[in-house]
């Protein structure tokens, strides 16, 4: 038996709407699934938890956040292969608009409108940034559109990731940031969360860094070219999520007994696939349709379950119309992959002998513009099963035979039982 794990980011939009962008779409492959399939619902990091990307697909994955997961900064490093060992500060990144005298932001990603090529360069501007009088040293790289990652180094002591976020958007509790759904437009200023050198540092460091960046950006030939386009500059840049030490995790097939792929978009994602040693399937995202990256996905997907025992497939699409507030474009995302990824896959690969995961890493409800806490449905499909036959949270809570899961790493453990109980078989 094989496993096709398929993760659409951010599809989810919880109960507190009257019907959900899973609801509303029309994605007759997917229900085609649910009809032959049982559901569930999962809360991917904990109740009351409105978790990013990554801490939720390391859950995902079958690793419990608690145990394993040192910071979101580590991760992102490691997918864009930045040299980063224990006490170093690795931070994620993003390119902000900001009044520069008041701090106050104007847009968290400078409009959505940062082209990649402008964000390497604004980026090598800040590379290689001398921090406390030369002691210290920022790597500053930009990854996809406006996002990036920070690593700093201190020529004569440790950092601590024991500090807080300059994003206001996210609170830090333990390694965790949890989204806030509301709070105060202007950069923050980074403190240490315990009282030692170290976190003092690591928060000086970022305050400085934040500071001098502001300075450079502002008034950078790629922003002034972009004022004078119409375009919000990209002149500042938010951090949050530091760690101060490389994730600690055993590979995937030790854990699981079986090779598994990946085929990701975003870094971060690619960070997780690293640490985890899955076999990182490679996609081209930029400069071409969404059809284009889809069907690409879906053709190489299949193609790698002739190899590999499993693949895991994270979607992007639905998440960044959920942080707009644009109900239609989430059902457009959603309607999307169900045509040109799963339209395309289901036709080359065995069903009777594929398994088929499909969930979100999170809730993104267009109505709050924002990650919930909300629990997301999960839906495990094979031929041999019998399901509601439509996909989306209310089925999935009307229908619970898998039960609300209490956090994603017990996915993995519950559908090999399943498959072992109900199909009589194993994944490998």
């Amino acid at each position: 038996m094989r496993l096709l794990y398929v993760v659409l980011d951010g599809a989810a939009d919880g109960f507190d709407v009257g019907r959900s962008s899973l609801a509303l779409s029309r994605k007759p492959f997917i229900d085609s699934l649910a009809g032959s399939g049982v559901c569930g619902l999962v809360y991917t990091v904990g109740r009351g938890v409105a978790p990013e990307s990554d801490v939720a697909v390391l859950s995902l994955l079958g690793y419990d956040p608690s145990r394993y997961y040192t910071g979101r900064g580590p991760l992102e490093a490691l997918g864009a292969g930045i040299d980063f060992v224990d006490g170093w500060l690795a931070v994620r990144a993003n390119f902000a608009t900001v009044e520069p005298g008041s701090r106050r932001i104007i847009d968290r990603r400078a409009g959505r409108s940062l082209t990649s090529a402008e964000a390497r360069e604004l980026a090598e501007a800040l590379d290689g940034m001398k921090l406390d009088n030369g002691d210290a040293v920022a790597r500053f790289k930009a990854t996809i559109g406006h996002r990036a990652v920070l690593v700093i180094r201190h020529s004569k002591m440790r950092l601590s990731a024991e500090i807080t976020n300059t994003d206001p958007a996210y609170e830090r509790i333990g390694f965790i940031s949890h989204a806030r759904q509301k709070y105060e437009p202007y950069i923050q200023t980074a403190k240490p969360l315990r009282d030692t050198p170290e976190a003092r540092k690591a928060a000086e460091l970022v305050n400085e860094f934040t500071e001098k960046t502001i300075k450079i950006l502002d008034k950078h030939p790629v922003n002034e070219q972009r004022r004078r386009k119409g375009l919000l500059p990209a002149n500042a840049v938010l951090l949050r999520d530091a760690g101060d030490r490389p994730p600690q995790t055993e590979p995937f097939q030790e854990k699981y007994g079986f090779p598994m792929a990946s085929i990701v978009e975003m870094i971060v994602e690619r960070g997780i696939a690293k640490a985890l040693q899955l076999h990182d399937i490679q996609v081209k995202v930029e400069g071409r349709t969404k059809k284009e990256i889809l069907i690409e996905e879906a053709e190489k997907a299949a193609k790698a379950l002739e190899k590999y025992a499993g693949i895991y497939v994270h979607l992007k699409g639905p998440d960044e119309p959920g942080h707009d507030g644009d109900l239609q474009g989430k059902i457009k995302a959603i309607e999307e992959i169900d045509k040109y990824f799963f339209g395309t896959i289901l036709d080359h690969i065995d069903r009777d002998n594929t398994v088929i995961i499909i969930t979100s890493d999170h809730a993104t409800p267009w109505y709050m513009k924002s990650h919930s806490s909300d629990p997301v449905p999960l839906l495990v499909s094979h031929p041999n099963l019998k399901g509601p036959g439509k996909f989306h949270e209310q089925a999935c809570r009307e229908n619970l035979e898998l039960g609300i899961l209490e956090g994603g790493y017990k996915i993995l453990p519950t559908v090999i039982q399943l498959v072992r109980e109900k199909l009589g078989s194993q994944i490998k």
